[in-house]
């Protein structure tokens, strides 16, 4: 469901149900909701690797491109903390510590797999724990390497710092505004964006790139977001901006820890907090 509803949000520049990629469709992305779903539900006695690899084989052959590797490396850790006793968002973040720091050469090594199947853009190479060979650290120490390249692997070492302190907040609170779902996506994903450079933007093209498309989302939440006419005017044009046939621009990292942020508040909405 996080998956879906990230995906259908129009948030700028990204694939929504306004606008496709030349190589990727919504349909894709909600076909890659569903393909994952078997390997997540049975996540519980089985490693992260081992988790995130079958779903990405799964997503990988039900579409041709990249959709949602992102969206699956934040995801396991997170299904496999619910799993465990949890009654409130802050026990399932206990919960994901745990997980986090139980993390084994072996999960490494399988997702490590499964990322050169995904074949995610402007991955490089780095001296340490190159994702072309074959890594002897851990999982957790792997994403400690990537932090400062990669915002997804940064959540694994801060445990879920920007999905728990800025995406899961800034989602409640324009629901409590009076948004609507889809739009308090986009609100979200704008505050996310704002405040985190994108980091398959600056992989694509460069840090400071990145920092001017965050500075942009910060101008369009300045203009009041999707609550006034001036915000989203402001975001229509955002949009405009970031669209380009090799779609560069599009702040993809953002849209995953968005998607992590909404599977948060669908966990809230079902426990007793």
């Amino acid at each position: 469901m996080a998956c879906i509803l990230e995906s259908c949000a129009p948030k700028p520049g990204n694939v929504n149900r306004s606008h496709d990629f030349p190589d990727t469709t919504l349909e894709d992305f909600l076909v890659s909701a569903i393909a994952i779903g078997p390997a997540l539900e049975n996540a519980g006695p089985i490693g992260v690797g081992h988790t995130v690899l079958q779903a990405v084989a799964d997503t990988r052959r039900s579409v041709r491109s990249n959709t949602n590797l992102g969206m699956v490396l934040l995801l396991v850790p997170l299904v496999k903390a619910c799993m465990a006793s949890a009654d409130c968002v802050q026990d399932l973040r206990q919960n994901l510590g745990a997980v986090l720091d139980s993390l084994t050469v072996e999960d490494a090594r399988l997702a490590y797999a499964a990322i050169r199947l995904a074949q995610p853009a402007g991955l490089g190479h780095v001296p340490q724990a190159d994702i072309a060979e074959e890594p002897s650290v851990t999982l957790l120490q792997a994403m400690s390497l990537a932090r400062e390249r990669d915002a997804v692997a940064r959540e694994y070492v801060t445990g879920y710092a920007i999905t728990f302190e800025i995406g899961l907040p800034a989602l409640k609170e324009a629901s409590s505004r009076g948004a609507g779902f889809s739009a308090a996506v986009v609100q979200t994903f704008l505050t996310v964006l704002s405040r985190v450079p994108d980091t398959l933007i600056a992989r694509k093209k460069g840090i400071e790139e990145a920092r001017r498309v965050s500075l942009w989302a910060g101008e369009v939440l300045a203009r009041g977001g999707i609550f006034t006419p001036g915000g989203r005017a402001e975001l229509a044009e955002m949009d405009r901006g970031l669209r380009d046939p090799a779609h560069e621009l599009n702040p993809g990292t953002a849209a995953d820890l968005t998607a992590a942020a909404i599977f948060l508040a669908l966990f809230e909405g079902r426990v007793s907090c």
